[in-house]
């Protein structure tokens, strides 16, 4: 199905608004230019009958002219000025100064349809010429000249003792026509002008009206990305009760993922102390000789890490982060991976601003850092290097190494979630892809690329929390 009208409000009141104004003005010129046309024809009809009367006066009971009569006052003398009479009786017939001796030009009238009476003319006046104590009606008629004039007539006939005469007054046409030109112009023009001020009025009205749905679309949008909260608008009010519903309804989302969150994090926590002692109790018996079931366990413990992992990314996007300060999170992660890792003496550099901030959950940015450093403290020769550029609106941590590093399709294939490129190394390929999914839903980034230092670089791209600019 054909879309008539466009999908955004602006554009369907734009067009509705165009279409109403443009049948309104229409219909406005059409019905103003016919009451002007009527007045001016109205006028010119009255002169005309003024003539008709004179005409009547002058024409005797044998239906001739009286020559004492002064009936060729201006502008009837004037040849070629279009103003013309004439009297046709069965005596004769008389002729305005203007005709030159020539006769008006007079169509046959059209026959009438039969078993009908002749059709009404229609005429332009309540109050007809008084002819001999008679009252007539003169009839209205278009003809054109000899010399392709348009005269406007009419046509009048008085009774005289040899009959009736016919009095014929004609004037140009073009003196209705030309008035009505002269006042139809300005008149379209302000029309046209009125209808592009209301346009322009109405578009004003669109973006002041509509402004406060762009701030609300601006401030949901903010609420996604964790900045804000809630929805905080206090005008216009036919927005409040929208406001509070969708407040509402962000604050049920958060405590339903705040719910979920939980419970898969006691039970997390819950299978962990139980593993635990099964670990040590494997380590200790001797009913594990192959090591198969300590596998089995460590896998177990593997996909505990990482459902509590997406547990926590899911919610990631879902609130407000709070805003953490990078440096301690750098320091406890690399203190705790120097126990972990003791047998590997490590150069680690750390160039890291004391006030970078970043908004980010700090259980979440453990688990990113965490898994970034522990990679590269394992597959560095001697140094691990960590920084952050200065500037920008997005915060960046670069994790580097002088290791072997990897190829881009390597790369690529180590960011696919359980994808483990190196078989000899513990763990089951979770890491990389858990730390790229909080990024993502942290409003950030996660990449990796040849490093400096001969090895690889992993880039932590996460929204800035204030601080360096």
């Amino acid at each position: 199905m054909m879309q008539v009208l466009p999908r955004s409000l602006t554009g369907r009141l734009l067009v509705t608004t165009c279409v109403t104004l443009l049948v309104g003005f229409g219909l406005s010129s059409i019905i103003i230019g016919h009451e002007l046309g009527w007045l001016v024809l109205h006028d010119m009809d009255e002169r005309l009958d003024a003539q008709i009367e004179i005409l009547a006066s002058a024409v005797d009971a044998n239906g001739t002219l009286d020559p004492g009569f002064r009936v060729d006052a201006p502008p009837f003398n004037r040849p070629g000025s279009g103003w013309a009479w004439e009297v046709i009786g069965d005596a004769g017939a008389a002729r305005s100064a203007s005709l030159n001796g020539a006769d008006l030009p007079m169509p046959p009238p059209p026959p009438p349809p039969p078993n009908q009476h002749p059709p009404r003319m229609p005429h332009f006046r309540r109050d007809g010429v008084m002819v001999r104590g008679e009252l007539v009606f003169p009839r209205p008629m278009d003809v054109r000249g000899r010399d392709g004039r348009l005269l406007h007539y009419r046509v009048a006939s008085v009774p005289t003792s040899l009959g009736r005469s016919v009095i014929i007054v004609a004037g140009p046409r073009e003196i209705v026509e030309r008035p009505l030109r002269r006042a139809m112009t300005p008149l379209l023009v302000c029309l046209g002008g009125m209808a592009f001020c209301l346009l322009v009025a109405l578009f004003a009205q669109l973006r002041v009206g509509l402004g406060p749905l762009v701030r609300l679309q601006a401030m949901v949008a903010e609420v996604r990305a964790g900045k804000l909260r809630q929805i905080h608008v206090s005008e216009p009010t036919e927005l409040l009760p929208l406001v509070d519903e969708l407040n509402e309804l962000i604050q049920a989302n958060e405590q339903a993922v705040a719910r979920a969150r939980t419970h898969v994090a006691n039970l997390a926590h819950g299978l962990k102390t139980p593993l635990a002692a099964l670990k040590l109790d494997l380590a200790e018996s001797a009913c594990d000789a192959d090591g198969r079931l300590a596998a089995l366990v460590e896998r177990m413990e593997s996909q505990i890490r990482r459902h509590l992992g997406r547990a926590r990314a899911t919610s990631a996007g879902t609130a407000a982060h709070p805003v953490e300060i990078v440096v301690p999170h750098i320091e406890d992660l690399v203190s705790a991976l120097r126990r972990l890792h003791a047998e590997r003496s490590l150069d680690i550099e750390q160039s890291i601003p004391d006030d970078l901030l970043v908004r980010c959950d700090g259980q979440d940015l453990d688990e990113m850092l965490g898994n970034l450093l522990d990679n590269a403290w394992r597959h560095a020769r001697s140094r691990v290097r960590i920084s952050a550029p200065r500037g920008g609106r997005l915060a960046q941590i670069l994790i580097e190494d002088d290791g072997d590093g990897l190829g881009e399709a390597e790369m690529l294939q180590a960011m696919q979630e359980g994808r483990r490129l190196d078989e000899t190394e513990a763990g089951y390929g979770f890491g990389l892809s858990i730390s790229r999914e909080l990024c993502e839903l942290h409003g950030g980034s996660l990449e990796l690329r040849r490093s400096g230092l001969g090895g690889l670089a992993a880039v932590i791209t996460l929204p800035r929390g204030g601080g360096m600019e």
